[in-house]
C-alpha cells in the first residue's frame, strides 16, 4: 500500500475521535524531534484489559516507511479498533 494512502486511512480514523473499545494508539519516538526511528503500537480490547504493545524499528524517519504505516493500517483494521489514538511529533528517547 502507498506510503501517502496508509497515513490518510490512519489519520481518517484519528480523526474520527473516540467511539469506545477496543482502541489502539500510535506513538513515533526517535533521538530527535526530526527523526522517528522507532514506533509504539498499543492495543486495548477492552476496559480494564491489559494493553498489548508492538514495536517497529526504522533506520529512516518511520512515519514516512511504507512497511511500517502498511503494517499499522493492517493492525487497525484486522483488531476492529473503533478508537484511534496517534500522539503529536516525535517523543525523544533518553
Amino acid at each position: 500500500m502507498n506510503v501517502d494512502k496508509s497515513k490518510k486511512r490512519i489519520a481518517k480514523k484519528v480523526k474520527m475521535g473516540s467511539q469506545g473499545y477496543p482502541e489502539m494508539s500510535i506513538a513515533y519516538f526517535g533521538h530527535s524531534e526530526d527523526l522517528a526511528n522507532e514506533v509504539v503500537v498499543t492495543f486495548v480490547a477492552e476496559e480494564g484489559a491489559e494493553s498489548l504493545e508492538e514495536k517497529f524499528e526504522s533506520k529512516s524517519d518511520a512515519r514516512h516507511d511504507e512497511v511500517i504505516q502498511s503494517a499499522i493500517v493492517k493492525m487497525i483494521e484486522r483488531s476492529g479498533a473503533k478508537t484511534v489514538y496517534q500522539q503529536d511529533g516525535v517523543k525523544l528517547k533518553i
